[in-house]
């Protein structure tokens, strides 16, 4: 027997059930990949039900058990947390693993280089590499990692090492990362420039997804991105048969907005706060959203109280001295109000000293200053004109330093200028859910017209499969169901 059928024995091994075609098909693609020399990196695109997490949790099992090195990354917090769940295993997140923190250089600017990669013959399997750009300058951020590229660098800092291999594991149907097109790291055209690169796919759903109405709604919508449609009167209709789906898969619901208040408390009381979130198209709607729970379903008074439940909207890199397994907090990132106290207003902003923990970080705990005026605003962060004035004002406190480059320097390491901004995390937009998943999902109507786009059905195919459990469709109109 050669190396590659005994590796593919082991995979099977560590499978629950009969392989689907494409699943047996990817496990002697791994073993070929793992034993062979004709390249070190295969991108996996598995759509939703097609059995990826059996099967890379049965090549993750199978290698553990032969003492294979294995390094599980993603690229948010949220995404490493879901990975770890389903493999066993602890996840980090892409820019833990592939950067270290420099002292801010000469022109001010923080930065973060590339990591030496000390590995030896060790396999990096990163998931939900949708969400991968090649812009990684950070939102609203002039923190510089490595070249700009995120993809680039992981591709790099794997092939630093000695004998190393990376597996990339996504679906092209989801949602690209924002301001990208398309997602780079699904992309034939792209990735193959790097050479070496291999290609499976997973496109049978699994007998025992098939039930799910979610998956089947789910792979409705991928049929139409996959066969490419354009807007020009093409619709897509949600088949709602709730009886006919076997107990304990997921299921789905029509709701009005009538019942929308006393759905999202049963959904609150049912599957847990952490556990239930309500998915828009638009940072306003989100707003609408989270204001209109706060106030009837939480009977909550005051602008924030303990157990709020978070979302920071723009990178930061301080706050975490001593702070293991964390080295900057992200945008997107999930946080729990602990406690609030200090409260206090400067550069015409609401700012708080805070005690926040880190869901998705084991629980990490940090003392930030946090900025009170983006819980409710309707832009994505402070605007440009809050930011700036915040700028000229911390710049202002510390015009007594004569050098240019260490006031900035000053500004940069400001605390008021570095508060954490926040919003509310019932809600959210569908891009800020992707790598997450929850039990209960509340889709919003995006109020789409008569026509879609491709654009159209990957938002709602991601908003679906972020569901486990239970999806509210909510203000959908008629056409859009069988």
């Amino acid at each position: 027997m050669g190396q590659a059928d005994f590796l593919y024995d082991k995979f099977l091994g560590h499978f629950q059930y009969e392989p689907t075609e494409s699943q047996d098909s990817f496990l002697h693609q791994m073993a070929e990949f793992l034993t062979g020399d004709d390249g070190d990196i295969l991108i996996l695109n598995g759509y939703a039900g097609t059995g990826k997490t059996t099967a890379i949790s049965a090549v993750i099992g199978a290698l553990t058990e032969l003492s294979i090195p294995t390094v599980l990354l993603a690229p948010t917090g949220r995404s490493a947390k879901v990975l770890s769940r389903y493999a066993g295993r602890p996840a980090h997140t892409v820019h833990k693993q592939i950067y270290r923190q420099r002292s801010v250089g000469s022109d001010g600017f923080g930065q973060f280089s590339l990591a030496p990669n000390k590995a030896k013959d060790t396999l990096f399997v990163v998931d939900e590499v949708s969400l991968v750009g090649i812009d990684n300058s950070g939102q609203n951020s002039t923190a510089l990692f490595g070249t700009g590229n995120l993809l680039e660098d992981l591709v790099t800092f794997v092939r630093n090492g000695n004998g190393c291999r990376l597996v990339m594991i996504g679906d092209s149907a989801q949602l690209p990362p924002v301001g990208h097109e398309y997602s780079p790291a699904l992309a034939p055209e792209y990735m193959n420039s790097f050479g070496g690169v291999f290609w499976s796919s997973l496109t049978d759903v699994v007998r025992q997804q098939q039930a799910s109405g979610i998956l089947s709604n789910a792979t409705s919508l991928r049929t139409l991105i996959s066969e490419d449609y354009e807007s020009g009167g093409n619709f897509f209709q949600l088949v709602l048969a709730e009886e006919t789906v076997a107990v304990g898969t997921a299921r789905h619901e029509r709701i009005g907005g009538a019942d929308l208040i006393e759905k999202i408390t049963d959904a609150f009381d049912q599957y847990g706060e952490d556990e239930t979130i309500i998915l828009c198209r638009s940072n306003k709607r989100a707003v609408r959203y989270n204001a209109g729970i706060r106030s009837a379903v939480q009977y909550k008074e005051e602008r924030l109280v303990r157990n709020d439940k978070l979302m920071v909207v723009k990178n930061c890199y301080q706050f975490l001295t001593d702070v293991k397994g964390i080295d900057y907090i992200a945008n997107g990132d999930i946080v729990k109000l602990l406690s609030i106290n200090h409260y206090e207003d400067r550069y015409g902003l609401h700012f708080a000293q805070a005690r926040l923990l880190f869901p998705d970080y084991d629980d990490q705990e940090i003392s930030a200053k946090v900025c009170l005026d983006t819980l409710e605003s309707e832009s994505a962060s402070l605007t440009y004109e809050q930011q700036n004035a915040l700028y000229q004002g911390v710049s202002e406190d510390y015009s007594h330093i004569s050098s240019k480059k260490k006031r900035y320097e000053a500004v940069r390491e400001d605390l008021f200028y570095n508060a954490l901004q926040l919003k509310y995390a019932n809600a959210v937009t569908c891009h800020k859910s992707q790598g997450g998943q929850w039990k209960c999902v509340f889709i919003d109507n995006p109020f789409w017209m008569d026509e879609y786009t491709v654009d159209d059905y990957k938002w709602l195919y991601t908003a679906l499969t972020r569901a486990t459990e239970k999806v509210y469709l909510v203000n959908f109109k008629d056409s859009n169901f069988i």
